[in-house]
């Protein structure tokens, strides 16, 4: 046990942290281009600020979350998601005292007690951004934009944008009512977990994966019918700013996510060949949640996108780049005599900003060659017996295929000053 990861967890070995690096980059440079900043909160909160921020009703409050009493007596709970942490940040820090729309981006570890999967891990990592004091449709648009962007620059195809709205408070107890007349002959047919929603939140039953419970929802009413004029003039507008911008998107009356703190627009991006856990992206507006959370009325969008399975989809069309990991230097010393001399002539590449490696061991010159190999080293400095004799050093150029040209002796004096140009040429 002590030398494995607990269930649901998983390790990402220094192999696969360049895919990592190469996404998170994606996402940094296409979020300061939209104009949003990094925000880091804590891995874990006061649990209350989950149960008020995302509903008591919901499956990640009542089943998923890591909840625990600390040694102060105060209920912790390990985040099982950002937007509520980033709202309390909000709202801490008095942001909506600012002039502008907030403009936030997170990337980080989330924790649900979940049932492992492909793509589905109880340990899982999350980018999101959030857009707090922007009221309009147009703020909704951008959103989504920022969404598809992502997806389509790191190259994913097969994709397909799904949204909807979920109105308002002032529209949902009509269509509530309506939910329950057509559900209430059906009780018995419903799962376990829907029969539970019935009553205290039936909009939940539209989003259930359960067999009879999804075939059902086909024929449920449909909340358009229950819309009042400015959610529909609201929802229209999304709509036209998406096609203006040449998006393609399917309306699906029963996306209605499983967070009880989306108003309107909701929105969810899939990669269709990752069957049943084929969503890697999905968000929507929640205009009610800095005020539930204990802030001024202030209007909210944002989305979270799963870093695990859009890793997933990436590897399934090849789309990772080649690993970039090398090193510039590596230098080799054939005998004892010559460690202490490569040792600080490395130290010095280093300080002059070179990245550079030696041997620790001491092995053959044969092995210290194939060590500088599978590091990928640029050049390897050879301090032969013969050469430092002549306070000489052998320069091997490990990136040319011109093997009879590929080195030349140079002063012990000049290393670092001709290794930083040689290293500059080859960027």
């Amino acid at each position: 046990m002590l030398t494995s990861v607990p269930r649901g967890t998983k390790d990402i070995l220094p192999s696969e942290v360049g895919a990592w690096r190469y996404v998170e980059g994606v996402l940094r440079d296409l979020c300061r281009c939209f104009g949003f900043k990094e925000i880091r909160t804590p891995v874990f909160e006061h649990t209350e600020l989950f149960q008020r921020g995302i509903g008591d009703t919901t499956d990640v409050v009542e089943k998923e979350m890591y909840t625990f009493i600390d040694r102060g007596k105060r209920s912790i709970t390990l985040r099982p998601e950002n937007t509520a942490s980033a709202v309390r940040a909000f709202i801490e820090h008095k942001m909506y005292a600012e002039p502008d729309p907030a403009k936030l981006f997170y990337i980080g570890p989330m924790f649900r007690y979940d049932r492992p999967q492909a793509g589905r891990q109880r340990q899982f990592h999350q980018f999101g951004v959030e857009l707090l004091g922007a009221p309009g449709p147009n703020a909704d648009a951008e959103i989504i934009l920022l969404a598809v962007q992502i997806l389509q620059k790191l190259g994913l195809k097969d994709l397909q944008l799904k949204i909807n709205t979920v109105g308002c408070p002032e529209c949902r107890p009509a269509y509530r009512q309506k939910l329950q007349d057509y559900y209430r002959p059906h009780l018995e047919e419903l799962c376990e977990d829907c029969r539970s929603r019935f009553d205290r939140n039936p909009m939940r039953i539209l989003d259930c994966k359960n067999e009879k419970c999804h075939a059902l929802a086909a024929g449920a009413p449909k909340l358009a019918e229950c819309l009042d004029e400015d959610c529909k003039e609201h929802f229209a507008k999304v709509q036209e700013l998406l096609t203006a911008s040449g998006v393609d998107f399917v309306i699906d009356p029963t996306l209605v996510r499983g967070l009880d703190y989306y108003t309107r627009t909701a929105f969810e991006i899939q990669y269709t060949p990752l069957g049943a856990q084929s969503a890697v992206l999905g968000g929507g507006r929640y205009d009610g949640l800095v005020e539930e959370v204990g802030g001024p009325a202030t209007p909210g969008i944002g989305f979270a996108m799963g870093m695990e399975r859009v890793i997933l989809a990436l590897e399934s069309q090849n789309l990772l780049p080649a690993s970039d990991e090398t090193i510039d230097v590596f230098a080799v010393a054939p005998k004892p005599e010559a460690a202490v001399l490569a040792f600080t002539t490395v130290e010095k590449l280093r300080e002059a900003g070179v990245c550079a490696a030696y041997d620790y061991q001491q092995r053959s010159m044969k092995a210290q060659m194939k060590a500088a190999n599978r590091l990928n080293a640029k050049f390897v400095l050879i301090f032969g017996e013969d050469e430092l004799s002549r306070n000489m050093v052998t320069l091997r150029d490990m990136t040319t295929e011109d093997k009879d040209n590929n080195q030349r002796e140079i002063p012990i004096a000049e290393i670092i000053t001709i290794l930083k140009t040689e290293v500059q040429k080859n960027e």
